[in-house]
């Protein structure tokens, strides 16, 4: 499959100043919170929709301007019950060669029998991160990199605060197992319209499962409190940001 030449002219040097911004500001967040360091090994977590293609693009691509170097690697997991078309197969290969960012695919249950028949938005996101946990834990790689931008991290506090009487954040950066496994967002200062555009121009892969959940997430109606705040005020979402987050203190109630 031919690569997108929009996408190439990238990785040729040709990168419009709103493109350079988005990866600019998505290193802003890496830097504030120290993400990445010189010789990291990072696993890239996608999941096939624009927000962890956008962030392994950002990723890839400022690597060609920093003093630094680490090591991506793209990891896909391909739900039997959901498997990926050849099609779509070949669009997602090429988009990872295209962004030179190797890509793996690991093939699993999306319910497992330990599940008991039970089943939802959260158990699927705690499937699936388990097996990127094993997988890093293989290979001998402590972060882990998860495609959640500034909405996400808004959105999951609130939703813990209106629904769990708690003020623990979705935080940048979250330590698993004393240290071993570190899961950053590269995209927590990034809003999802800028993600959404990026998505647009340069024609990701995106993958649609339909998932009979996705009507019924929680996650839609808290989005839209959030929509109608910036109305009011258009700076909602940093402020959110910021009462958590100020002074870069991410590992905050860890």
């Amino acid at each position: 499959m031919a690569e997108n030449p929009q996408l190439k002219a990238l990785f040729d040097g040709s990168v419009p100043p709103w493109v350079h911004r988005f990866a600019k500001q998505t290193g802003r967040g890496i830097n504030e919170h120290k993400m990445i360091t010189d010789g990291d090994a990072v696993i890239v977590g996608v999941s096939g929709g624009k927000d962890s293609l956008a962030m392994a693009l950002a990723l890839s691509l400022r690597r060609q301007w920093l003093p630094i170097k680490y090591e991506p690697e793209a990891v896909m997991i391909e739900w039997k019950e959901y498997p990926l078309s050849t099609e779509y197969r070949e669009k997602l290969e090429t988009f990872f060669r295209t962004i030179r960012m190797p890509l793996t695919i690991l093939t699993y249950r999306m319910q497992p029998e330990s599940f008991g028949g039970r089943f939802n938005c959260y158990l699927c996101a705690r499937n699936r991160r388990r097996i990127l946990f094993d997988y890093a834990a293989e290979k001998g790689i402590r972060k882990i990199a998860f495609g959640h931008h500034l909405d996400d991290l808004v959105e999951t506090s609130l939703m813990n605060l209106f629904h769990r009487g708690n003020l623990d954040p979705m935080k940048p950066v979250s330590p698993f197992f004393d240290g071993k496994i570190e899961v950053i967002r590269p995209l927590c200062l990034v809003k999802e319209s800028a993600v959404r555009r990026l998505a647009q121009a340069f024609d990701f892969p995106i993958l649609e499962i339909d998932c009979p959940y996705k009507e019924i997430n929680l996650r839609k109606d808290v989005k839209e409190i959030v929509r109608m705040m910036t109305k009011i005020d258009p700076l909602t979402r940093e402020h959110i940001y910021n009462a958590y987050f100020s002074k870069g203190n991410c590992h905050a109630k860890d």
